[in-house]
């Protein structure tokens, strides 16, 4: 069983990238992932990715900042300290949505900073995944998974026909635990 773990195929031009994703799929090989120093519209949809659940995240974390915000004021200025002011009940909802909305903005704001370095693998103490640095300069990197695709000559041959200007096959690194 061979070492390599990923293929990757080097491009200059996001159109040959393109050009390089359509030729493996014709020929029914499975993409690991692709990896761009810009957004490039489309790509998504051509690789099958599933729409993304941030949005569903961000409400979550703005719900729960409204929550905690509503049940901090009904606590301390209805429940366990009321006070009469100018004859205004306890209970006044127009006086507590500046401060619902500051700590919706806030939760929110925050949960999906901590979502985006969680995802993303930036917390300290985490190594980043890059297959290639270049990738985030002025490369367009398309990666094969070497395990799931077994004939590599016929993926290398593939890529060079769509315009790949550098192939490398990533080795996986063994650690010795002795």
């Amino acid at each position: 069983m061979s070492n390599t773990k990923y293929i990757l195929g080097h491009f200059e031009d996001p159109d040959d990238m393109m050009h390089g994703i359509d030729k493996l799929q014709e020929n029914n090989i499975g993409i690991y992932d692709v990896f761009t120093p810009m957004p490039i519209h489309g790509i998504e949809s051509k690789l099958g990715y599933k729409r993304s659940r941030l949005p569903i995240a961000a409400f979550c974390f703005g719900l729960t900042g409204t929550i905690t915000a509503f049940s901090l004021l009904y606590f301390c200025l209805v429940y366990d300290w009321p006070m009469n002011i100018g004859g205004k009940p306890a209970f006044a909802m127009p006086d507590f949505v500046p401060i619902m909305f500051e700590l919706t903005v806030l939760f929110g704001s925050y949960g999906m900073c901590f979502t985006f370095f969680f995802k993303n693998h930036l917390f300290p103490g985490r190594a980043p995944r890059v297959m290639d640095l270049r990738a985030t300069d002025d490369r367009f990197v398309i990666a094969i998974d070497a395990h799931k695709n077994p004939y590599p000559e016929k993926i290398d041959n593939l890529l060079k026909e769509a315009g790949a200007v550098e192939i490398k096959h990533n080795e996986r690194k063994y650690v010795s635990y002795e």
